[in-house]
């Protein structure tokens, strides 16, 4: 491909102009940008469904340098809606691999631009705040660009788990094994439910459609809320549905998106933040044993701190140590909890996988005081 050939630019909602080089598929996309501080992982973060829509710029130099693995992924697909990067490599020298990057993109229809100042950028993201933006390997033309990105829409007011979860529910896990779950696909990741079933859970996962009355149908002794993508507070079905299933006397555990919509079915309120975390270095405090920890985090949106803290039934259990934002609520007439962050960390650290062992631990107890 000669230099002209290879050619790529970047043009932000605010105007930026950044120019580059072409990867992955030869093309045009729009998104959301938003900027990810992990230093491994990659290939994970691009499968992550709660990552549908938006355009990442990896602060990490070098990215496909390891190549891909069928095993490393979250969903079936990749999520993103393209890459930036400062240095794409096509060449790798990991023997797990199975691919390049670039062949990866290619074969998932991904359009990416490289040698970016990337430091530049997420700078330029923290202090302007989030915002569309779009890449184009094909069409060079700016003021043709600018219209087509005036067209896509605002993050805020989206709802986009429908474009990511099952469409019908599906088996993990060992039938035999001790406990139900019951998982309300909004978007899950596959180490969440690889996490529950090595704690001994057989899981049914739902699509976000799914009924109170389907899911009890299964009489599972507990429900998992999940990830995804999107503006929680237009998800007006699922926050009365996961509404009913506090009421329904089960454990529950939400994560991310499930967390937010959790909260919202308690009437608390979300926000869309001004630059979202991403990255698997975030520190969390959890304000009940005074303990911290290094987290996975991905998401764009927010509860509120103050509605929760004026809601009786609400206990703040976790907060984000850099901005002081909600990160883990419970409820406290009942065994349900949720978190912002990612405790399956995939990629990430382990400090929050307790979390699903507290989760099994409110499950028991629950059994337990059923069979009393």
């Amino acid at each position: 491909m000669s230099e002209a050939e290879n050619k790529a630019i970047l043009i932000l909602e605010d105007g930026t102009v950044m120019y580059g080089k072409a990867a992955g598929l030869v093309g045009t996309t729009t998104g959301e940008i938003c900027f990810n501080t992990g230093m491994t992982g990659y290939q994970e973060i691009f499968t992550d469904p709660s990552y549908y829509g938006q355009v990442v710029t990896m602060t990490t130099s070098h990215i496909g340098n390891y190549g891909t693995a069928l095993n490393e992924i979250e969903s079936d697909s990749v999520k993103i809606s393209g890459l930036v990067c400062k240095k794409f490599s096509d060449m790798f020298s990991r023997e797990a691999a199975d691919k390049s990057l670039q062949d990866y993109f290619e074969e998932h229809k991904i359009v990416a631009i490289s040698d970016i100042d990337t430091r530049m950028l997420v700078r330029h993201i923290r202090d302007k705040g989030a915002m569309n933006c779009i890449i184009s390997s094909e069409n060079f033309n700016e003021e043709d660009l600018k219209q087509q990105l005036a067209k896509v829409p605002s993050m805020e007011g989206l709802e986009l788990s429908s474009k990511v979860c099952a469409k019908e529910a599906y088996f993990v896990g060992d039938e035999s094994a001790e406990h139900k779950v019951a998982v309300l696909d909004l978007g899950v990741k596959k180490n969440i439910l690889r996490c529950l079933a090595e704690r001994g859970c057989y899981l049914k996962v739902f699509p976000m459609d799914a009924t109170i009355e389907e899911i009890k149908a299964w009489n599972p002794d507990g429900i998992m809320l999940s990830n995804g993508p999107g503006d929680p507070s237009v998800m007006n079905a699922q926050i009365e549905t996961v509404k009913q299933i506090t009421e329904a006397g089960l454990p529950v555990f939400g994560i991310c998106l499930g967390h937010q919509i959790l909260a919202l079915a308690n009437g608390l309120k979300t926000t869309k933040m001004f630059n979202g975390h991403r990255g698997c270095n975030h520190p969390v405090m959890n304000l009940e044993s005074g303990k911290g920890e290094i987290t996975s985090q991905n998401h764009g949106f927010v509860v509120d701190t103050a509605s929760a803290e004026s809601n009786s039934n609400i206990t703040v259990t976790h907060k984000h140590l850099n901005d002081d934002t909600l990160a883990g609520l419970k409820m406290n007439d009942r065994a349900i909890f949720s978190v912002q962050y990612h405790p399956e960390a995939s990629p990430g650290p382990h400090d929050s996988r307790y979390l699903f062992d507290n989760f099994i631990e409110n499950i028991v107890k629950s059994k337990n005081l059923v069979s009393a």
